[in-house]
């Protein structure tokens, strides 16, 4: 019952800020989020660097782009560079899922770095993508994770403003020591079979860091 009404209402918040000024044929999709877990290894699971950022739904119909936070909020005036990357990507509807972030001398994701005024930044604002939801007009939520990696890579190669997110060594607690050394923000663990579903999931499991 409760992810049934947080996806009702993150639809209700998404849905009104992307129609506004626009005929969008994309339907709005609440984010996946993914549930709190301690270090583990899991056959079929990947692990990915989980970054300290705002979590973005970028939304691409032609040369229009919307991104919206998972409440809604619309940010795309405000990350005007990441929009005008993607718009300039080739698939002329898409919908990404990622954080954007920016990086301090040492590559770790800060978000503080993203307010008005930041102490010393080295990266402006970055998208990181971790999914690929729809593309070209299809739609891939019951793809496997693996497969909408695939097309996701493939659409943001080679570009300086958007970048997959970093894969991690391929055992669990490998991974998890590698955040460890490196001071990053944690990491997220993933079911390399599961489709894309919007709301709570246990398909995808987050593990924080104590940086």
């Amino acid at each position: 019952m409760h992810s049934h009404v947080t996806r009702r209402a993150t639809m209700m918040t998404v849905g009104p800020a992307l129609r506004r000024g626009l005929s969008w044929t994309l339907r709005s999709v609440p984010p996946m989020l993914p549930t709190p877990a301690l270090p583990f290894h899991r056959p079929g699971w990947i692990y990915e660097e989980k970054y300290d950022g705002w979590r973005i739904m970028a939304y691409k119909q032609g040369a229009a782009v919307r991104l919206l936070s998972r409440n809604g909020i619309d940010y795309t005036g405000r990350f005007r560079a990441l929009a005008a990357a993607i718009a300039s990507l080739p698939d002329v509807t898409l919908l990404l899922d990622g954080e954007v972030t920016a990086f301090d001398a040492h590559l770790l994701s800060r978000r503080a770095f993203l307010h008005p005024d930041p102490p010393a930044v080295v990266t402006p604002p970055i998208y990181i993508a971790f999914d690929c939801v729809q593309a070209s007009g299809r739609d891939l939520r019951e793809h496997p994770l693996g497969a909408r990696r695939e097309v996701l890579e493939r659409l943001i190669a080679d570009h300086h403003l958007l970048f997959p997110a970093r894969r991690l060594p391929a055992h669990g607690l490998a991974a998890w020591a590698e955040v460890q050394r490196r001071g990053y923000e944690g990491l997220v663990a993933k079911d390399e079979s599961s489709a894309y579903r919007g709301g709570r999931t246990r398909s995808w499991l987050k593990v924080k860091s104590s940086r």
